[in-house]
């Protein structure tokens, strides 16, 4: 009784709230900071390669910025990018390993054999060792090269660790979520290590300081120790604001008023986040760096809206290919781009970042063979028309099939039961199960799950397996136009066809029980020895622990939210 009248709350009292009249080009949310039109743009001063800075926040929504029209505050984020480039039509993917994996590589992940799912911390996988990295490239053109963060990227052998793969040096986690004191992470009840690495040691006497704060500091002291005369390249993938829910309290103080509990620690968690940004701006203008400086932010997926996120008013959450689980936040900040104080609706994908960064360090791309990514700094810099047309979100054919989906569906050329999307030109299709699909407005209402809202809208995708719309025109992903525009679809069936034929298989492996952390005096870290191949499976069943058995927080936290969308899925059907 209770959910069918939430189910009939939803549409009409959003309506009347005004949450579905957001205006995407509503100038106080995404338009230019206004500035003297006889002001003429100066040039780069490019008289050596530039300082690069790449920001990778996690799991932040992209309605969670200021400039976005959020509840949150974000005061630095909001200048820089209202001083640099916003970029308004970026896009990313929908979990942590993919997005950073295409970063790295310049490569979608079926060109790495990652399209599926994340590197689990129990996997003997990683980032192929073939692949020759961004700060591989950028040591090649004479940087010193850092990263401070999440690696998620695997682990398992030495040959995979961040310092092997192209860092100078390296201090964070290596596996995808770690409590944010105490750097403990748990993948399974009782198989709980400590994730927090200096080089390749275990960092244990970092314990106790809180993530956000330690990485900024660190990049602080990188600059403080580096030449600002000699090109840097500094990788912040932070923590934040990825489960779980922790924040100083002072953060969570200035966000009592908000009723959603999730939400405030949330809130807290990105305006901290944001404080980190901003010493790490004052660093580089402290250390002489600032004025031939890039500096790069994104988002790495959508937000979780289970855990306090928000990509209103964009459809999905992190995990699927809707929107809003693809679109990131994006902007660049440089004192050498062309045209600043402006909005960017030039198509970019996170791929672009290796041949636009490596091009603009002078590097050499010509021995790269298979880059996805296009070199977008003249878009970016200069307003230039964007050299990328489409964009294939994925292909995962180990994803769960659709149950309705068939390859008579796909026009005989296509299986539809397949997850797969691409965007090419204004035109976006989904086949498969594309995931979760509410438009999920922000939580403002006291310990309610921002889930719950709107689950009549779902009743017309069960028994679908293909969805085709002008994201250019409808940007919130309501109006299908498969039926209307079946030649649409059949061409850009035909792209995933193409696309298709040019992946390599999926790099998933069993978990391997000598992954446990007790093999490895209590921290998550390599395993395998650099003889083993790439999937290496040996290992025996780990002892008993001698320690007790830490609780684990974050199993509980998965648990509950798998009962619940459990339940939920129940009460749709």
């Amino acid at each position: 009784m209770a959910i069918h009248a939430l189910t009939g709350f939803s549409l009409v009292s959003l309506l009347s709230f005004g949450y579905l009249s957001w205006d995407w080009m509503k100038p106080s949310l995404v338009a230019d900071v206004a500035t003297d039109p006889m002001e003429k743009p100066l040039p780069p001063t490019f008289t050596r390669p530039p300082h690069i800075i790449f920001i990778l926040t996690d799991d932040q929504g992209y309605h969670d910025v200021g400039y976005h029209g959020s509840d949150i505050q974000t005061p630095t984020l909001d200048r820089l990018a209202a001083e640099g480039v916003k970029l308004e039509n970026y896009y990313i993917q929908p979990i942590c390993t993919p997005s950073r994996s295409q970063l790295i590589t310049g490569r979608y992940q079926i060109h790495t054999g990652l399209q599926h799912s994340i590197i689990r911390p129990r996997q003997p996988n990683c980032l192929p060792l073939d692949q020759v990295t961004l700060p591989q490239k950028l040591q090649e053109a004479g940087y010193s090269t850092h990263m401070v963060g999440k690696w998620h990227l695997g682990f398992y052998k030495k040959e995979c660790l961040p310092t092997r793969r192209g860092f100078d040096t390296f201090l964070g986690s290596l596996t995808g979520n770690v409590d944010y004191y105490t750097y403990d992470n748990c993948d399974g009840p009782g198989v709980c290590g400590y994730d927090l690495h200096e080089g390749e040691d275990v960092a244990w006497d970092q314990s106790g300081k809180y993530s956000t704060f330690l990485y900024a500091q660190r990049v602080s002291k990188i600059l403080a120790s580096h030449s600002p005369k000699e090109p840097i390249f500094i990788y912040v993938a932070f923590q934040a604001v990825h489960t779980p829910l922790q924040s100083p309290k002072e953060y969570i103080y200035r966000y009592r008023s908000m009723g959603n509990v999730a939400r405030r620690k949330y809130a807290a968690m990105v305006t901290c986040m944001d404080e980190a940004v901003k010493n790490i701006t004052w660093a580089l203008k402290k250390y002489g760096y600032y004025d031939n400086s890039v500096i790069v932010f994104s988002t790495d997926n959508g937000g979780q809206t289970f855990s306090g996120g928000s990509n209103w008013p964009l459809r999905g959450r992190k995990g699927t290919y809707w929107e809003g689980g693809v679109r990131g936040i994006g902007f660049v900040h440089s004192p050498l781009i062309k045209r600043k104080r402006r909005t960017s609706w030039a198509l970019v994908h996170i791929t672009d970042w290796y041949p636009t960064l490596v091009s603009l360090a002078r590097g050499n791309l010509s021995n790269v063979q298979g880059l996805d990514g296009y070199d977008v700094w003249p878009a970016i810099s200069e307003g230039k028309e964007s050299p990328r047309t489409e964009i294939l979100h994925n292909i995962d054919p180990l994803y769960n099939h659709a149950k309705y989906g068939s390859l008579e569906d796909g026009f005989g050329i296509w299986n539809t039961a397949v997850q797969a999307s691409i965007r090419v030109g204004e035109w976006k299709l989904l086949t498969g199960d594309p995931g979760y699909s509410d438009w999920i407005p922000p939580q403002t209402l006291t310990n309610f799950p921002g889930s719950w809202w709107n689950l009549e809208r779902l009743t017309d995708g069960l028994r679908k397996s293909v969805w085709l719309f002008n994201i250019t025109a409808d940007p919130y992903e309501r109006y299908d136009l498969s039926e209307q525009r079946p030649d649409v679809v059949r061409s850009l069936l035909m792209r995933l066809v193409h696309y298709n034929r040019t992946a390599i298989p999926v790099r998933y492996p069993a978990e391997n029980p000598r992954a446990h952390p007790d093999f490895n005096g209590g921290a998550w870290g390599p395993w395998a020895s650099e003889d083993d191949g790439e999937e290496w499976e040996g290992g025996r069943e780990p002892l008993k622990s001698r320690n007790k058995k830490k609780k684990c927080k974050i199993c509980k936290l998965r648990s509950f939210f798998r009962k619940l969308n459990t339940r939920l899925m129940s009460n749709r059907i």
